[in-house]
């Protein structure tokens, strides 16, 4: 039956060898990192990414506008998908009436799959009068910061669990080299003992 001794590594001992304290020092560094390292570099991502998609957000509304547009051909019909009832967008030729003016311009703009000619949707233009797709809304901005901070705290982990392997790879060939010299000067000893 093998009973195993926690905190060894710690503790002095004749077996304890100077790869087996540097690995216990690794494995601590490393699982600091782990549970309080990754989740803050996610953090720290998370929040900048979400001042980043919120500014995005702030000039998209500024540079975009909405207004009510007629259809003037067919969009393609919605094909089956499962991306859980969210409706494709395509863009087809759609005419507006310029706000604040009596002009009317023509263009392309994005509008829900199976609207037919003549219908009215409201589209999206930028400053030039071309079709774009809505500014990002509050919960997009927070979808695309946690997604960050998941990510990196994923990323920031996985980089440490890697480098974790590699130092005990690193430990166990120091621990052979250090116990193959101990055999070295404990084996002729060993070979000189006469039952």
């Amino acid at each position: 039956m093998r009973t195993r001794v926690r905190g060894w590594r710690w503790r002095r001992n004749p077996l304890r060898r100077r790869s087996d304290v540097f690995e216990a020092w690794a494995a601590l560094i490393v699982a600091v990192l782990l549970f309080v390292g990754a989740p803050l570099a996610g953090a720290v991502t998370g929040l900048r990414a979400y001042d980043d998609a919120r500014a995005q957000a702030t000039t998209q509304r500024a540079e975009r506008h909405q207004v009510s547009a007629v259809l003037l051909e067919d969009a393609p019909a919605a094909v089956s998908s499962t991306e859980g009832g969210k409706q494709p967008l395509y863009r087809v030729a759609v005419r507006w009436t310029v706000p604040h003016s009596d002009t009317t311009r023509t263009g392309r703009a994005l509008v829900p799959a199976g609207s037919q000619q003549g219908d009215r949707a409201e589209v999206w233009l930028d400053r030039q009068g071309h079709g774009v797709d809505a500014p990002m809304t509050n919960t997009m901005v927070w979808q695309h910061a946690l997604t960050t901070g998941i990510w990196a705290t994923g990323g920031a982990a996985t980089v440490l669990l890697v480098g974790r392997l590699a130092l005990r790879r690193v430990g166990e060939r120091h621990r052979m080299a250090e116990w193959e010299r101990e055999w070295e000067r404990t084996e002729p000893e060993w070979r000189n003992r006469t039952p």
